[in-house]
């Protein structure tokens, strides 16, 4: 038991794998941040919330897919236990969206997400729950086997095998994701105390504070009532006329909004926060840049949903395949989300692009319907011939009919 409770003293990073407990985040920091970073505190920054947001409702809103592979060929399968356990109801108090949402929160929160597997008196999987990753830790023992230790609402501590648990996790040394929160440490920091810092002077109406002199030694009863006078020229939002007597002067010793560029720095940490979790700033409502508008806007969008998105849906598909897939359906089956609803066109440009992949012969009448969402007809599973609208292999003969 001492070798599993072993912690990480001899690593100088989170990111080398050794035995013990496996750490998302830095084991040292450069210096203190400038105010404390929580998960709670970093979801009032009104960028970090809504980069976890939209990773985290994009994934969930695009649809799940399973299919039989034969060769070259797949073909959509929904009759498959484990597709439709995801895709209806993963536990029985989550839909499909929540499920993914609350896994997503935590993947690209902390780096790792986990889920407890249930299964049934046949071992297969009959749902999943998530549990929270900061409620989890995971270690490595001597013979190479992974256990997970879970602290549970209660306070109890529970220990789970690696077949009782999925676990998807970032970027890192194989066995833990590394956190974008905890490595955004110092930024969010700076945002979070920038926010402080406005929220202060807001309450004090925009006043900075200063220091009275006087000329005079002043008595104890002398300087509370002075105190009493003056305290307008830094607190409350309250504004009135002070009048300085012989011998008073007051001096601004904190700097003013603009000399600090508060406003500058208030943009700059939105941009940094979104680079920590791989956001384009204008998809979270950044409008500085108002270039990125118009034409722009659709190959930002574009590119975030091949080189930002595509790899968390990667990440679950190969997990789904190798941590909940029983090996012998490896070859035979796949769940994948359907990548290409995100990037669906206009109705004009697929009706344009389908008639194309019909007239080269790429598709059959009847999959450019399914793709609009439309029923099949009669003779529209044939593929025709390049343009001439006749059915591949008929010599011509009655090929038209079928479409006419």
């Amino acid at each position: 038991m001492s070798n599993f409770i072993t912690r990480w003293f001899s690593s100088v990073t989170g990111v080398e794998r050794t035995e013990g407990e496996q750490l998302p985040t830095p084991m040292q920091y450069s210096q203190q941040s400038a105010a404390t970073v929580t998960f709670d505190t970093a979801m009032t920054q009104s960028a970090f919330w809504s980069c976890v947001k939209l990773l985290a409702e994009t994934v969930a809103a695009m649809p799940l897919q399973s299919f039989v592979m034969d060769g070259d060929t797949k073909e959509e399968d929904t009759s498959y236990q484990l597709w439709r356990l995801l895709n209806y109801q993963p536990n029985r108090y989550q839909t499909r969206n929540e499920f993914f949402e609350s896994l997503m929160l935590n993947l690209t929160t902390d780096g790792n997400c986990y889920c407890k597997i249930g299964r049934g008196i046949d071992g297969e999987i009959i749902s999943l729950i998530p549990i929270m990753s900061a409620q989890t830790r995971k270690f490595l023992l001597d013979d190479g086997d992974v256990v997970y230790e879970y602290t549970n609402a209660s306070g109890d501590i529970e220990i789970l095998s690696d077949v009782s648990v999925w676990h998807v996790n970032l970027f890192g040394n194989g066995l833990i994701g590394l956190s974008p929160l905890a490595y955004a440490r110092q930024s969010i920091g700076i945002a979070v105390a920038i926010d402080n810092r406005v929220s202060t002077l807001a309450s004090n109406g925009g006043k900075t504070s200063g220091i009275l002199t006087i000329d005079n030694v002043l008595t104890d009863e002398q300087r509370k009532q002075v105190k009493k006078e003056y305290t307008g020229l830094t607190e409350g939002g309250n504004d009135k006329l002070f009048v300085l007597e012989a011998g008073f002067n007051y001096q601004q010793t904190s700097l003013s909004p603009a000399d600090i560029q508060m406003l500058e720095n208030r943009r700059f940490q939105v941009e940094d926060i979104c680079r920590f979790l791989g956001v384009p700033s204008v998809l979270v409502n950044d409008t500085s840049g108002t270039t990125a508008w118009g034409s722009g806007i659709e190959q930002i969008v574009s590119g975030w949903y091949k080189l930002g998105l595509r790899p968390y849906l990667e990440r679950f598909e190969a997990s789904i395949k190798r941590h909940l897939m029983p090996s012998s359906d490896w070859d035979e089956r796949n769940i994948k989300f359907n990548f290409d609803s995100l990037l669906r066109a206009d109705q004009e440009t697929r009706f344009k692009t389908l008639k194309e992949g019909v007239n080269a012969g790429i598709i059959t009448p009847n999959e450019a319907r399914k793709s609009e969402g439309l029923t099949s007809k009669k003779g529209g599973d044939d593929i025709f011939l390049n343009g001439t609208m006749q059915v591949a292999g008929s010599g011509g003969e009655d090929g038209n009919e079928i479409i006419q």
